[in-house]
Formats: structure tokens, C-alpha cells, sequence
């Protein structure tokens, strides 16, 4: 919101500096700057006056000016149609910054020859003072302005306060709604202007009559008659305040509407009576698939319950939004019947969102707007308009209020304030506060009070809202810190939490990239293997975000293959919540992280092999993050729909599956379009994940001085016997440190159902140097155990 100061110092006295105000409104909760407008620039323009115009030597569209700047003349090219003798002109000096009427870019102005006349200056049009866009001619000064002095004196202020309004700070998208926000923190009283009017034409009961179809969408609709008026430009002092405040100026009747709107917060629209049927007024939802053509031109298609404005016949304006085009001002228009009105905030939302028409009016309505607003801005509104356009007021406003309701009465006492904010201010401060915001304040016994907000405050509600207010006004630098007491309270593990976040650690670690999609994907995207119905939203942005996923696996695998298409190879994963549908209940949130790997191995992972990533090297990730977890995988074979049916495998922890590993099936690789044949992918369920991650992880075991042998024993056993139980067989050996696989092998001259196994077995002791006999006799017990429990053989 805009707030010109010259506008706010109507109706408050602005004793400090704009900049130290800013200040203060920020401190009280509202986010200010101060915009000291275009005469921040106007260091070396000065009012000169136009002693005599004549034309150039060498240019037909051009003439000399001699300008008298108080402290002599000078000679200046001029251009412009309306320069005259006598004129009262903006004189810019050499040196001064103006607007470039070519770039708009900020230049500072140079001595130049122009045609073979030298101009010493230039006579500045609005568009290089940086007030408008109007270049058309030169700006004319008052023609009481002293010559000689500067500009910035003799101009009104542009300066400006530029507010951002929080959504439940409605009021404050007004002039008057920062004026009384800066009586508050000023002391300053605050003035309201004028709204008595003569009213002298015929009761407007006999002229027009007002329907509300629907009081739950309008819970007030006024408006006035005016008869008689003429449409025509607006005066300078509304040109100016409708320019000072961002918005251009169209005609008398329109600015009127929209001045008072930025003065009270309060969307008002003026139709043409005559092009109202019957001079009747009906406040009615839309019928589905009704057509509606707004001011702009463009027309809608509507649905109930958008509201609208109609007469018996047709629509005329799509309430709280804009108005329509069959009943705009024009030049011809003699009679206005002036709206001003209450329309429900969410349907006036919904409907501006549906129609993508984001107005000024529709941002008012649509953060709730007090009732009491509508006679009092409509009444101003129509003062206005018989000063502007002329014309003759209807007696009386036509008011229907079936949402008629007293303002909130909100007890408050001092334990309160103790409560919220930990201190307590006296009471005479605490009334003086609330009264210079506009509330009223009723004393009652011991200490208690009775506080009833101001009509433009629709924020305030409960006993809290007071305190918050009191204690803005007053400054939260004023409450006092007081040291905790008491023992500060341990912290509260959140396992899922923190284990979700280690595993981020130790995917990034490992050389992966995070992507993070939406949560709300397309109906396909979300379909379950089982057929149950995904859960979808109530009102979807877009057929491609109606359900919450299931699965982070379409997103991951899409963003993979796009991402190998750019970089050639692809190694990323998402930790995130999918959300599983469950009959009669609200859904399983669930903890996911998934990983895909595609592409050449050394480009992503730093490794001098240059094949495919694939089964073995997703397998590697899992064991690594596990680790790390101080947990132990292991691995069975398992089926799944996206994967390869021979290269996937169920992750177990502790005997629990946790999660699936494997290469996508063909299909799937050509389902989402990868450039290679190949792709690996992981899910880890982190719920799951979670109650076998140790609290303790870390431990120490002394170094063996002594130094380890090692063997290579190859094993041939079945093939169904899964590698990580022979693995574990020789690891429980005596004096095997570790045991590593390095090969397998299947085929002739094994015979058919056999597999071999070779692994790397580490003998060590922490007592004495092993001998060859020892470690043969370790070998032997090892070979012996295996044929017991697989009938495995050594391989020769």
C-alpha cells in the first residue's frame, strides 16, 4: 500500500521525520519504507519564468526560451507545443538528475548545442521530473510560485510511505486505517474527513430498490442516487492524489470511487442508472456456464456461487471484483447510482482466483471488511462526486443489512497482560493506548475492563488480540527479559528426524544430488498397485496436482532421466512422505528415501571403471549408509514391479525388511525415456529404518600389533545358497578378522544347480604372530563348518 504523505497529513500532523515514522510503523508491526519520492532529485531544478519565446534559427519544431531563474537568464531549446511568455516553469540546471524521455533511466544533465544554439538548461516536462508519464508539454508551476526558488518547495511532497500489509490487516490497505496507526504511536489526533452532503432530490426508495438473493454472500449492499452529473476530467487535487498514490486518473465519477477506496479501505463501483433495467438492483449467485463481460473487455464464464450484481435482466457487475461493461461511465452518463457494499471474503477470493481478475477491490473484500464501512465510505463517496461532477443527491441511503450484528465485546484484565507478555503496564497507559487506536474502553470492578474494537478493525476478537496490541503500541523493546527459571528442559529425540537427516548426510557424502518434488502429482502418477483410490484434494490447481503421492518413485525417476539427457548420467535421490490411503481413517504418512543411478560410473562417482552403474553399485550405497547408521545389511532375492526380476533384492535389517534394491525393468527404463539401457534404484522405508538404528554406534577395539595372513578359499555349493550366508559362516572362524567375495563363477565345468565362491579370508591375532599350521588348521575348521551347515566343497 502506497500512502502519499501530503494524503496522510490530511488527516493526521505528522511531527517527525518520514524516515524515523517508517521506523515506527515497522517497530508496531507493520513493514514500512519511506519513498521520498522524485524530489529526492530536484536538487538543481528551480521555478524560473518564461520571459519570452521565439523561434529557432534552424528548426522549424523548435524555439528558444529565455527563462528567468532568479539569479539571472538563460537560454534554453524547447520543444514542447505549450511553452509561453509568462509561465511559471521547473528550470533544471546543468548537473541536474532528471528522467530521460527516451530511456526513462535517471541522466544527469549536460550543456549541449542544439541546431547551433547552445542550451543552458532545460524546461522540464512531468515525465523528466519523475511525476508521471505526461511528456506531452512542459509542466506550468502556480503562477504565485517565486521565481528563483526550488522545486521541492514549492511542489507538494511526493514523498510516500510504502506499506506491506499483513493479511489480517485489511484496515491498513487505507489512508485513514495508517493515520490511525500513526495517531497511535504519535499521540496525534486523528481528523476524518467530511461526508454530509445536501440531499435534496426525492427519496431514493422511490427511484430504485436493492434484492440480496443470498445474505450469507452480502451481508450489507448500500447506495446513493445522484442525478444530473457531467463526466469530465478530474480536478488537479484528484488527478494529483490518484497519481501520488500509483493509480492514473480516468474520469471525475471513477476516481471519486477510487480515492475514497484508498481513503477508507472501502471498494465502491458507480453504474450508469439508465443502463440498470427497471432501476432495480439484484444480488444474486451466478448460474453455471453464465457469460459476463467485465470493464476490461474480456469475457467469463461463470459458476455459482460467484456472485453478481444484476437487474432483472441481466448482469452488471461481478460483485467485489469489477463491474461490467454494459453499465461503465461514459460521457454520456447523467445519473450514477453509487454501490458500496459487504461481500463475503472467501467466495469473493475464490472467485477472483477461478477468473484470474485480481483487482484493488477483490484484495479489500478479501480480508474481511466491517459492515460499518459501506454507509460511511458511500456517503463520502457521494459528498465527492456533487463537488467534482455536479448534480443532485437522492435523500436518503438505500441500505439492506440482513447481516446486522453489534461489534464484538472483549473482556480484558490486567492478569492478562501478566499472562501473555510477563509484565504489566498501569491502567491509565493501557486505556490511553487501546483509546488512541480507536477501541472503547469501559472500566469495571477490580480492574477488570470491557474493550469494543473501532469499526474499521474487523482483527481484533479475543483478549489475546488486545494484548497484541497494547504491546505493539507500547513497544516490544519495553517488555523487560527475565532470566528462565527453573531446570531448561532436555531436548526430545525425534528418531525418524534425525535419521532422515544422516541419511541425507551419507547420500550427499557418497557423491548424490537431492531433488525435492511436489507432494501433489497426477491421478496416474499416484494409482496403487492394488487398485485402491489415491487421496485426492477438494480443489486441485491442475489435473497434474489433484493426489497426494504414494510413491517419490515417478517424480525421482523423471527428473533422472531429464537429468541424463543434459548431463549424461544421473546419481539422485529424495527423502520425503508419501501417503498411503487407508479405509475410514486419514492416511499413512510415510518416511521415504529413494535413490537412482544411471549413467557411467566414473563420471559420478569418481571411479576409474567406466560401466554402467547398476545392482551392485546401488547395493554398495545401501551397505555404506547403513554403516554409517551402525547397522548391518543383508540381502534376499524379492520381486517388485518396476524392477528387473533376476537383479532385485529385499533389504533386510535384523532380520525385518526395510527396503528393495534393484535395476529397472526394460519397460520401466523405456516408460520414462532414459538415454541407457540400465538404471538402479533404492527405497528405504526411514519408519521402518528407524527402532533398529543403535543409540550408541561407536566403539573402539584395540589394533592387533601383530600383522594378519590371508588366503583365497574358493567354495563350490549351491547356487541357492545366498553369498552373505557362506560369508557369514567364515567370518564366525576362528581368527578370521574379515571376509571379503571377489568372484563368482557358474557354468561348465561345475555342474548344473552349483555355483563357486571365492572370498578373501584375513586371519589375525591379537596375541602373537600366526604360524602356517594355525592359520591351515583355521582354514580347515572353516571348510569343515561349511560342509556341515551347506555341503559346500573346496573348490580344486
Amino acid at each position: 500500500m502506497r500512502v502519499p504523505l501530503s494524503w496522510l497529513a490530511e488527516y493526521v500532523p505528522l511531527r517527525m521525520p518520514p524516515a524515523d515514522l517508517a521506523h515506527r510503523l515497522t517497530m508496531a508491526g507493520l513493514e514500512t519504507t519511506y519513498d521520498p519520492g522524485p524530489g529526492g532529485g530536484w536538487e538543481h531544478v528551480v521555478v524560473g519564468r518564461v520571459v519570452d519565446v521565439r523561434p529557432h534559427p534552424n528548426a522549424d519544431r523548435l524555439r528558444l526560451a529565455d527563462v528567468d531563474t532568479g539569479s539571472g537568464t538563460s537560454t534554453v531549446v524547447c520543444g514542447a507545443p505549450n511553452v509561453a511568455a509568462g509561465q511559471k516553469i521547473a528550470f533544471a540546471r546543468v548537473g541536474a538528475v532528471l528522467t530521460s524521455g527516451k530511456s526513462g533511466e535517471p541522466t544527469e544533465l549536460t550543456a549541449a548545442v542544439i541546431r547551433g544554439v547552445e542550451s543552458a538548461g532545460m524546461v522540464c516536462s512531468e515525465r523528466e521530473l519523475g511525476l508521471s508519464d505526461e511528456h506531452e508539454g512542459i509542466l506550468v508551476l502556480p503562477g504565485d510560485s517565486p521565481v528563483g526558488e526550488p522545486l521541492a518547495s514549492v511542489l507538494p511532497s511526493a514523498g510516500a510511505l510504502e506499506v506491506e500489509v499483513t493479511p489480517n490487516r485489511g484496515d491498513c490497505l487505507s489512508v485513514l486505517g495508517i493515520a490511525h496507526e500513526t495517531a497511535a504511536i504519535t499521540g496525534e489526533q486523528v481528523t476524518e474527513p467530511p461526508a454530509g452532503y445536501d440531499e435534496s432530490g426525492g427519496a431514493i426508495e422511490e427511484s430504485v430498490s436493492i434484492e440480496i438473493a443470498d445474505p450469507e454472500l452480502c451481508s450489507r449492499y448500500t447506495c446513493t442516487l445522484i442525478r444530473g452529473v457531467r463526466i469530465g476530467p478530474s480536478p488537479d487535487w484528484l488527478r494529483q492524489s490518484m497519481q501520488d498514490a500509483g493509480h492514473r486518473s480516468i474520469n471525475n465519477v471513477v476516481d471519486v470511487t477510487n480515492y475514497v477506496m484508498l481513503e477508507y479501505g472501502q471498494p465502491l463501483h458507480a453504474f450508469d442508472l439508465d443502463q440498470v433495467r427497471d432501476a432495480k438492483v439484484i444480488v444474486r449467485p451466478a448460474g453455471d456456464g453464465e457469460r459476463f463481460t467485465s470493464l476490461d473487455g474480456q469475457e467469463h464464464e461463470l459458476r455459482s456461487p460467484m456472485l453478481m450484481i444484476a437487474d432483472p435482466e441481466r448482469s452488471i457487475g461481478l460483485a467485489g471484483v469489477m463491474g461490467g461493461a454494459n453499465s461503465e461511465m461514459t460521457d454520456a452518463t447523467r445519473n450514477v447510482l453509487l454501490e458500496s457494499a459487504t461481500f463475503n471474503a472467501i467466495n469473493t477470493r475464490r472467485t477472483s482466483n477461478a477468473l484470474k481478475l485480481r483487482t484493488d477491490a477483490s484484495l479489500r473484500f478479501e480480508k474481511g471488511l466491517n459492515p460499518e464501512l459501506a454507509v460511511r465510505a458511500v456517503r463520502r463517496a457521494t459528498r465527492l462526486i456533487l463537488e467534482t461532477a455536479g448534480g443532485e443527491a437522492a435523500q436518503g441511503v438505500y441500505d439492506v443489512f440482513p447481516g446486522r450484528s453489534d461489534p464484538p465485546r472483549i473482556p480484558f484484565s490486567h492478569n492478562s497482560l501478566r499472562r501473555v507478555l510477563g509484565v504489566d503496564f498501569p491502567t491509565a497507559q493501557v486505556t490511553r493506548v487501546l483509546s488512541s487506536l480507536g477501541f472503547t474502553v469501559e472500566q469495571g470492578t477490580d480492574g477488570a475492563m470491557t474493550v469494543v474494537p473501532p469499526y474499521w478493525r474487523t482483527d481484533v476478537g479475543i483478549e489475546e488480540d488486545v494484548v497484541e496490541e497494547i504491546a505493539r503500541v507500547i513497544g516490544y523493546d519495553a517488555v523487560e527479559g527475565e532470566p528462565l527459571a527453573g531446570r531448561v528442559p532436555e531436548a526430545i529425540r525425534q528418531p525418524e528426524r534425525e535419521l532422515r537427516e544422516e541419511l541425507r548426510d551419507a547420500f550427499v557424502s557418497f557423491g548424490l544430488q537431492e531433488t525435492i518434488s511436489h507432494t501433489l502429482v497426477s491421478g496416474e502418477e499416484a494409482a496403487l498397485p492394488d487398485g485402491a483410490a489415491p487421496l485426492g484434494t477438494v480443489n486441485p490447481m491442475s489435473q497434474e496436482q489433484a493426489y497426494l503421492r504414494t510413491s517419490l518413485r515417478p517424480a525421482l525417476l523423471r527428473s533422472a532421466a531429464s537429468a541424463m539427457r543434459q548431463q549424461g548420467g544421473a546419481a539422485m535421490f529424495e527423502v520425503g512422505r508419501v501417503f498411503i490411503p487407508r479405509d475410514g481413517d486419514l492416511p499413512d504418512e510415510r518416511e521415504i528415501a529413494a535413490v537412482v543411478l544411471a549413467g557411467p560410473r566414473g563420471s559420478l562417482l569418481w571411479e576409474q571403471d567406466t560401466g554402467p552403474l547398476g545392482f551392485f553399485d546401488a547395493k554398495g550405497v545401501v551397505e555404506s549408509a547403513l554403516t554409517r547408521l551402525g547397522l548391518s545389511a543383508a540381502f534376499e532375492r524379492a520381486s517388485d514391479p518396476l524392477l528387473h526380476p533376476g537383479r532385485t533384492a529385499a533389504v533386510l535389517v535384523n532380520g525385518e525388511q526395510v527396503g528393495t534394491l534393484g535395476e529397472l525393468r526394460p519397460q520401466t527404463v523405456a516408460r520414462y525415456d532414459f538415454p541407457v539401457p540400465q538404471a538402479a534404484l533404492i527405497e528405504l522405508d526411514v519408519q521402518l529404518l528407524a527402532p533398529h538404528v543403535p543409540a550408541m554406534r561407536s566403539s573402539f577395539s584395540a589394533f592387533s600389533r601383530y600383522p594378519s595372513a590371508v588366503r583365497d578359499l574358493a567354495l563350490v555349493l549351491d547356487a541357492g545358497i545366498p553369498a552373505r550366508q557362506a560369508q557369514a559362516i567364515i567370518e564366525s572362524g576362528p581368527l578370521v578378522v574379515r571376509a571379503t567375495l571377489f568372484d563368482l563363477f557358474e557354468g561348465d565345468p561345475l555342474p548344473d544347480g552349483k555355483k563357486s565362491l571365492a572370498f578373501k579370508v584375513e586371519f589375525q591375532s591379537p596375541l602373537k604372530t600366526l604360524e602356517t599350521a594355525e592359520v591351515n588348521d583355521a582354514v580347515a575348521a572353516i571348510v569343515a563348518q561349511m560342509e556341515r551347515e551347506t555341503g559346500a566343497a573346496l573348490r580344486t
